[in-house]
């Protein structure tokens, strides 16, 4: 089953978590697994679960222990590499994918089709340097950028990736390195093979080494393939989305808006991208209405939504937070508001470079830390 979580904040998303986890699976030696998206976050809701898991009174001596914190495209990767028998140290993975352009862009330095690429390996060559030596210095972070691309390509635009695979799209220079890099692999690519895997992870469950079980935390976008994937190893596991979403009332209006298993709209025909009120959930949050449209096509879960209380924060900080939270315009709750001279929940700070924006940031944590007790790192 598939079971979404969703909240304003991450802090009320790590304590529905810690819930979850507060039931032991079956296998007591078998390791929870939560995906992440940085390890910054890894150290945090480890942090959090530690005053909930086994703790006492007050939060104290708890331990948060034998968990699985993969990234989720690792997570997917692993999955897809375990339902087609492949080797989980996937060549496609940019950091292996970069060699394996260098060896093919020496093997075809005199292909025409290439020409882009290797003009621009060797352009701006110093004086009295061998251009031979200036494609060198450029060809790895250059070539890596590829990897990267590639990678992007393959999780976000399948379609796109399989066409070039199967000669029915794409006469461009990056299609046909492209073409030859899969050549010289011999390995389908990540998109050629996920629809396989899907199929297999639904017939055979026992394929994957996964609990009962399977979370991913703090989501502000899901690509389809992923979601494919997931809601695949849902059919015989519960899988649980923690995700973040900044609005309840825009989450209702782009529910409605939206068909339950249709297609995902091009993102200039989205008929959700208008729905929004508040300007800063219009820019800022329109990776998670996306996302919300991706889960509404391409899955079905149940939904449980862990609302964030009112509270009497009446500061200017606290207005915006409640106006985004109900996507309200900014003044209809309050009119004619005026920010008090004592008012210092927001802050901006003009700062010459992003060096001196960390100092101002470091100075100005010390000084509410200082000032008020009650906050702590």
């Amino acid at each position: 089953m598939l079971i979404l979580h969703r909240s304003e904040r991450a802090d009320r998303l790590v304590d529905a978590l810690g819930e979850l986890l507060a039931e032991p699976l079956a296998d007591p030696v078998q390791a929870e697994v939560v995906a992440v998206p940085t390890r910054g976050v890894e150290r945090w809701i480890t942090q959090r679960l530690s005053h909930r898991l086994g703790a006492g009174p007050g939060g104290s001596a708890g331990v948060c222990a034998n968990l699985d914190f993969p990234f989720p495209g690792n997570l997917v990767s692993r999955a897809t590499a375990r339902a087609m028998g492949s080797d989980p140290d996937d060549p496609w993975a940019p950091e292996r994918l970069v060699w394996a352009l260098i060896d093919v862009v020496d093997r075809h330095s005199d292909d025409p089709a290439l020409d882009p690429l290797l003009r621009h390996l060797a352009d701006a060559t110093p004086p009295g340097r061998p251009p031979a030596t200036e494609r060198a210095a450029r060809r790895f972070p250059t070539l890596r950028h590829l990897a990267d691309l590639f990678d992007r390509y393959g999780v976000h635009r399948p379609d796109l990736i399989r066409s070039w695979a199967d000669g029915s799209a794409g006469a461009s220079w990056q299609s046909h390195l492209w073409r030859l890099v899969r050549s010289h692999l011999d390995v389908p690519s990540p998109a050629e093979r996920v629809d396989a895997a899907v199929a297999v992870i639904r017939a055979t469950p026992d394929v994957l080494d996964l609990p009962d079980r399977v979370s991913v935390f703090g989501l502000t976008r899901l690509p389809a393939g992923h979601l494919s994937v997931l809601d695949a190893v849902a059919v015989h596991r519960d899988v649980h989305l923690f995700l973040l979403h900044p609005s309840g009332d825009l989450w209702a209006r782009t529910a409605s808006a939206v068909t339950p298993g249709g297609p995902i709209p091009a993102r200039d025909a989205d008929p959700t991208s208008p729905l929004a009120r508040h300007p800063l959930l219009r820019s800022w949050g329109r990776d998670a209405r996306e996302m919300q449209v991706v889960l509404a096509a391409t899955a079905s879960a149940d939904s449980v939504h862990h609302a964030v209380e009112e509270d009497s924060d009446r500061s200017l900080l606290g207005r915006i937070q409640s106006d985004i939270r109900h996507d309200r315009r900014p003044g209809t709750d309050h009119p004619g508001y005026v920010v008090d001279a004592s008012d210092r929940s927001l802050q901006v700070h003009s700062c010459h470079g992003r060096l001196r924006q960390v100092e101002v940031m470091r100075d100005a944590v010390l000084h509410l830390l200082r000032d008020r007790p009650d906050l702590e790192p």
